[in-house]
């Protein structure tokens, strides 16, 4: 299995916005979209930098309702960790471990195609653990 398979079924509309947008209007984005990050891009579409409500949470928790004024390009994460379409499952589960984060881009030659969450991979993780519960299962009933 590979995140293509995963942007195949959930789609590859990604939320946006430029690094000058508020705090506030981010956070109003997440809200109305219910995602938990969204992507921040520069004039020419790619991506400089990924704002995730922890972003939001510790510019607040430092600077008060101040800090729902600052641009995002101020509050984002700029060392962003993508993944390629071709990248195994397995693959970006660990790189989500491993760097602690929950959303990843998708990046295909130079270009954002979309973004997984660690909530989609762990779908992806269950039903292909059913799915092979359930072959053993029918194999198992076939040999009895």
């Amino acid at each position: 299995m590979i995140v293509e398979q995963i942007l195949n079924d959930k789609g590859h509309s990604v939320v946006t916005l430029k690094a000058d947008t508020t705090l506030k209007e981010a956070a109003q984005l997440l809200d109305d979209k219910k995602i938990g990050a969204v992507v921040a891009l520069d004039g020419e579409e790619r991506i400089i930098g990924v704002l995730s409500e922890r972003d939001v949470v510790r510019q607040v928790a430092r600077l008060g309702a101040a800090a729902l004024d600052m641009p995002v390009g101020s509050a984002m994460t700029r060392a962003v960790v993508t993944v390629a379409p071709s990248t195994a499952i397995d693959e970006a589960l660990q790189t989500m471990t491993d760097r602690r984060i929950r959303h990843l881009p998708v990046v295909h030659n130079e270009r954002l195609t979309g973004v997984i969450s660690i909530g989609d991979l762990v779908k992806w993780k269950i039903a292909e653990t059913e799915a092979e519960a359930n072959s053993l299962k029918s194999y198992l009933s076939a040999q009895f």
